[in-house]
């Protein structure tokens, strides 16, 4: 099959197009032709170097953990995903190959039928930036009526859909974004919208029960900032791995809570998030599609940190 891989960690000229073996399905996994697969900053990052490059023992490595496409080997004769079924889900990479391929193996568990409203493209763009915005807003911010969320990079892949969930669950929602967003975040729910290029948001707001930092302290220490827009007490939850070490300490000083957040490939909660899909209540916005060859060229535009929404690879057609 054809795959996207890396031989080893470097910039985005390391990803290599070639021929590889077919994965091999065993015990509860489904086989999935891949459709589309969905870019993030976490394998950019990976590829990189650092992400979950430590974790890679096995080169060749196919980069990509969320993926739309069709079953072609179910885990048993009565699985309810049988052959031709169109799924979306995400794995683990590099635990297992990933979804810059044409075929990928994956466990039954971490996959879900595909919204009959989104195509390929749209829904490869939902799981791992949706997981991520509902276990960091939903599961541990726990938004609700009344509640201020303050969302860092709101118009982002996590972003986006961190705005529309804080909103659906009856929060003021106060994102941050350059201002060519800011009349799209508030059509997604955003309450306001502070263009951190023109102001200091911590001048701008203040009361806030949670941050969801997108960006941390790699970039003119957004997350030391935001501890200052909070109540006592209030919790700061950050998303970007190694992006403030020393967060725990600093929220400390400051009187608040922290924590970190890591995603889980959860075809559960994908599921709650497909009813939102379908009912129009929450929607997926691809930024820019590239093909499978071009992978190196949206890796660049993912590191460039200025996408709004998701980018997504078309690896083959529907």
């Amino acid at each position: 099959m054809r795959a996207m891989t890396i031989a080893g960690a470097g910039g985005p000229e390391v990803l290599t197009l070639q021929q590889i073996e077919r994965p091999l399905r065993v015990s509860a996994e489904v086989l999935v032709r891949v459709v589309a697969a969905g870019v993030n900053p976490v394998d950019a990052k990976t590829r990189a170097g650092k992400g979950a490059f430590a974790a890679a023992h096995t080169f060749p490595l196919v980069l990509g953990n969320d993926f739309s496409g069709v079953v072609v080997e179910a885990p048993f004769e009565a699985h309810p995903l049988q052959p031709g079924t169109e799924v979306y889900g995400m794995g683990m990479v590099p635990r297992m190959a990933g979804a810059y391929a044409e075929y990928l193996t994956v466990s039954a568990l971490s996959v879900v039928r595909k919204p009959p409203a989104l195509s390929h493209v749209e829904a490869a763009g939902v799981p791992l930036a949706a997981l991520t915005a509902w276990g960091m807003v939903v599961e541990t911010a726990k938004a609700h009526e009344g509640q201020r969320i303050l969302i860092h990079a709101g118009a982002g892949g996590v972003g986006h859909f961190a705005v529309q969930f804080a909103a659906y669950f009856g929060a003021h929602v106060i994102a941050t974004s350059s201002q060519r967003n800011a009349s799209w975040l508030r059509e997604l729910g955003a309450s306001e919208v502070i263009d951190y290029t023109a102001v200091r948001f911590e001048q701008q707001v203040s009361d806030i029960d949670a941050v969801i930092d997108l960006i941390g302290n790699v970039s003119d220490d957004t997350g030391s900032r935001s501890l200052t827009t909070m109540r006592p007490g209030g919790l700061m939850v950050n998303g970007p791995t190694g992006s403030w070490p020393t967060m725990m300490a600093d929220a400390a000083a400051a009187g608040m809570r922290a924590t970190g957040f890591r995603v889980s490939p959860d075809g559960s909660t994908l599921a709650v998030i497909s009813r939102l899909l379908e009912s129009g209540d929450v929607r997926v916005f691809v930024d820019r599609v590239f093909d499978l060859e071009d992978a190196a060229l949206a890796h660049e535009a993912i590191e460039s940190g200025h996408t709004r929404g998701k980018l997504v690879l078309k690896v083959a057609e529907g």
